[in-house]
């Protein structure tokens, strides 16, 4: 009798246990990004993990490493798995947009963070980095630093990426204003620090050290191979700045190498992402009216950047 009555209560234990999970979990957010070789995309998908776990949901990741047949993939997979919502750092502007519809189709919510999309009325809500105002704090600390003249790099992202043409906006809207600052070269870098040290590599051949002043980056992976190549050719004068606000960036700063990054809030955007996912699940209706949400960015410098962690800033 004592057996059985102790197989009865284990299977109660098991039944109420099953339950409890049953009642726990929300459902399936799935989290797609690029590459978390970049440790900014991999803050992304943590976020959204542990938010949505924090929400009651059960997480997936798929990493679409810019290809956009992979982020397509991904999609079908969300679709398949019937997932209540999509959290997405998208591989291009366009080639989104048909991914995003094709769940919006199928009922599942997309919300877009860090990149957006050539469209509207497609995702549920579009949450980045006021990237125009970001690249301009950068952008006057630049001119600060190089008194306001002298012969100039800009190294930008991928072309297909919307952010890449928004920093590169705000960066001249002010650098413009100053006739004796000189753009040496621009070239692309495709976000990338291996590519980004060979391509700076290339310019200081062709360029001459002597001759540059400066160099402004599109973001902070890329900054970090151009100091690197800088240094490497005896440039320890150089005034080197990214966008992002990654802890690499943030200990080069207090090493004395590169000078400043715009730091993108990238963990509050994507905490307030799944917020507003949980929100639509639970409501069938937007938290925010606005599909369009731009979170003002923050200058990382020397005074600032030890307070700096993961991409988010003691206050």
């Amino acid at each position: 009798m004592k057996k059985i009555l102790v197989l009865v209560l284990a299977m109660l234990m098991i039944v109420g246990a099953a339950a409890g999970f049953a009642e726990e979990s929300k459902g399936l957010i799935m989290v797609i990004t690029p590459s978390h070789a970049n440790p900014y995309f991999k803050t992304v998908a943590d976020v959204a993990v542990a938010k949505a776990n924090e929400l009651g949901y059960e997480a997936q990741v798929i990493q679409h490493d810019d290809d956009v047949t992979k982020q397509q993939e991904a999609f079908e997979t969300a679709i398949q798995l019937g997932a209540k919502a999509i959290i997405c750092d998208n591989a291009g502007a366009d080639a989104t947009i048909a991914p995003v519809q094709a769940a919006k189709e199928a009922g599942i919510p997309t919300f877009l963070v860090d990149r957006e999309i050539n469209s509207t009325g497609d995702a549920i809500a579009q949450l980045v980095a006021n990237n125009y105002q970001g690249a301009s704090l950068v952008a006057e600390y630049f001119v600060e630093l190089m008194d306001e003249e002298g012969g100039y790099v800009e190294l930008l992202g991928k072309e297909s990426d919307t952010n890449a043409s928004v920093r590169s906006e705000g960066f001249h809207g002010v650098i413009d204003q100053y006739p004796d600052m000189v753009m040496l070269d621009q070239q692309t870098a495709n976000w990338e620090q291996t590519e980004a040290y060979t391509v700076m590599e290339t310019i200081i051949q062709a360029q001459g050290a002597e001759n540059i002043k400066g160099v402004i980056c599109g973001n902070d992976t890329m900054a970090m191979g151009v100091i690197e190549a800088c240094l490497n050719a005896g440039m320890t004068d150089v005034i080197v700045m990214g966008f992002d606000g990654s802890n690499d960036v943030r200990d080069s700063i207090l090493r004395g190498e590169i000078k400043a990054t715009g730091l993108q809030p990238i963990a509050y955007i994507t905490e307030q992402a799944v917020i507003q996912a949980d929100y639509y699940i639970q409501n069938g209706e937007p938290m925010v009216e606005e599909e369009k949400q731009l979170m003002d960015c923050v200058l990382i410098n020397a005074d600032n950047a030890a307070q700096l962690d993961n991409f988010t800033i003691a206050e």
